[in-house]
């Protein structure tokens, strides 16, 4: 025998449901509608006068008065944003090299310094604390500006042209304890083109060209033996920042990469934390 199965019920609903499906409406219109629940407010940004908050202030049409504001704060925040630093929203060293390095990216040869020649050209400028590589009679740009760190007082990278004549990827010094020196490439006696661990922007070079270990391999995979260099200008002293607007001789002198608050120290570069 098949029990055939019991067809749901159809039609109206009980009159239960229905009563309880009234009040809770009725409790839900008593009580008020439910508020949104609203989102925190970002944390305001935290005013630290930087040494170089007066250029930073006028690089991004701020009001020049030399001292941190929330504006200013958050200005700069954006700019670090921007060139993928942390977001301090201080007017730091880091950050003023690396704006500069991201106002000449375009044109680093705008002020004709560099010979522009047919075959490649790796640029080196001692004044600005940057490099890159240009080629061809319009000087077309195949290695975008990077900062570097260059020989103090004493140590001076030396100028003029400059031909790599020797590459070592995983190189050691021989003078400054062993200290490594990734991706070099020697170009006169014992200065070289090569990668730091130590942070960039806070000491210069017994006399090499320091790069960032990622901006040195990406060079090293560019370059070869017999390739050019020049190298021109000189690596400004070390002055600190003014607590008011500076003359015209020392804006001269701020506007030069990494002329603020460095110390000078030709410590042999041991392995740290990458700053890249």
């Amino acid at each position: 025998m098949t029990t055939l199965p019991v067809p749901a019920r159809r039609g109206r609903p009980r009159r239960g449901r229905l009563l309880a499906a009234a009040a809770l409406t009725a409790a839900g219109l008593a009580l008020g509608p439910v508020p949104a629940v609203q989102a925190a407010a970002p944390a305001a940004c935290t005013p630290q006068t930087g040494p170089y908050q007066w250029q930073l202030e006028k690089r991004l049409g701020l009001p020049e008065d030399g001292r941190a504001s929330v504006a200013d704060c958050e200005a700069v925040a954006a700019l670090q944003k921007q060139l993928k630093l942390k977001q301090t929203g201080k007017a730091d060293l880091v950050t003023y090299r690396m704006a500069l390095v991201d106002d000449v990216r375009k044109d680093p040869n705008a002020r004709k310094k560099c010979p522009v020649r047919s075959y490649r050209v790796t640029c080196i400028d001692l004044t600005r604390q940057v490099l890159w590589v240009q080629a061809g009679k319009t000087g077309k740009l195949l290695f975008a500006p990077v900062p570097v760190r260059t020989g103090l007082p004493g140590f001076e990278t030396r100028t003029g042209w400059q031909e790599i004549y020797w590459r070592h990827k995983d190189h050691f010094s021989t003078i400054y304890d062993n200290a490594p020196m990734p991706y070099s490439q020697f170009f006169n006696g014992g200065q070289a083109l090569h990668g730091t661990y130590h942070d960039l922007f806070t000491s210069g070079s017994g006399g090499c060209v320091n790069l960032r270990v990622a901006d040195a391999e990406k060079l090293w995979n560019l370059l070869e033996e017999g390739d050019h260099l020049y190298i021109y200008g000189k690596k400004p002293t070390t002055v600190r920042a003014a607590a008011a607007p500076m003359s015209e001789e020392d804006r001269l002198v701020s506007e030069y990469f990494g002329s603020f608050d460095i110390e000078p120290s030709v410590t042999p570069d041991t392995p740290v934390t990458p700053a890249f």
